[in-house]
Order: structure tokens, then C-alpha cells, then sequence
């Protein structure tokens, strides 16, 4: 398995998978990086949360990548991002605990619901602002 550092940042611009060789065989197949996944992931809901970054002390993959998130109530989780969708890992940052065997979920969405009522809090104000604009905005 081909591990690789968990920071996209550090990746030159100007990389191309076409051009990279070991990206040629999977040409016209729907390959995720999960890495590239998980930074979209926390984008969508730091927000929503005292924290929440890529981990960049565990292993990165193309099938799975860590997200370290501390919620509003200054609870630490591990997350694991798969195909399979998202799942609590540990209870602290960069950590796994193969015995803990927690449910996934399709979306971080719903794993942040059911772990953080300050989380569903501030995305549900979010959202009614969001609606009362765009009501605003057709009644203009």
C-alpha cells in the first residue's frame, strides 16, 4: 500500500496525475484521494467546530485519510475517512483504538449531529440565515 504525506499543500502546482506515472493506470476510473476528500470534508464544516484539520501524523492513502476535529463542547475525536464513509477512531487527535468499534456514517454531517448538540446548533442557524437570505434575495 502506498502511503504518502497527508498535507496537499505542499504539492507543487503544477502536478498533473495524467503526466504521473503511477497515476496512468487508473485513467478513466473513478479513483477517489481520499486525502483530497477529507480536506473538502473539513472545508465544509469547520464552521461548525473549535476544530478540525487533516491529520498529518497518520498515514494518508488513496482509500482512506484521518480528520482530527474538537468540537464546540471541547470533545478531541479521531475520524477515519473511507469509501465506507466516516467513523470515530479515538478520542483524541492523530490516535486509532482498533477496539473501538463505532457505527460509520454516509456523511460528516450526521457523525457530527450525533456527537455534538453545539455543532447542530450553529449548522442548523447557519442553514435558517442561508434561507432567510435567499428569501430576501427573491423577493428583491
Amino acid at each position: 500500500r502506498m502511503e504518502t504525506d497527508c498535507n496537499p499543500m505542499e504539492l507543487p502546482n503544477n502536478t498533473s496525475f495524467e503526466e504521473d506515472s503511477d497515476y496512468r493506470d487508473f485513467e478513466g476510473t473513478d479513483v477517489k484521494d481520499m486525502r483530497l476528500e477529507a480536506e473538502a470534508v473539513v472545508n465544509d464544516v469547520l464552521f461548525a467546530v473549535s476544530n478540525m484539520f487533516v491529520s498529518k501524523t497518520l498515514p494518508c492513502a488513496e482509500d482512506v485519510a484521518y480528520i482530527n476535529v474538537e468540537t464546540r463542547e471541547r470533545n478531541r475525536y479521531c475520524l477515519e475517512l473511507t469509501e465506507a464513509g466516516l467513523r470515530v477512531v479515538a478520542y483524541d487527535f492523530d490516535q486509532t483504538d482498533d477496539r473501538l468499534q463505532t457505527p460509520y456514517h454516509e456523511t460528516v454531517y450526521s457523525l457530527l449531529d450525533s456527537l455534538s448538540p453545539a455543532y447542530r446548533e450553529v449548522f442548523g442557524n447557519a442553514l435558517l440565515q442561508r434561507l432567510e437570505a435567499l428569501k430576501r434575495e427573491t423577493q428583491s
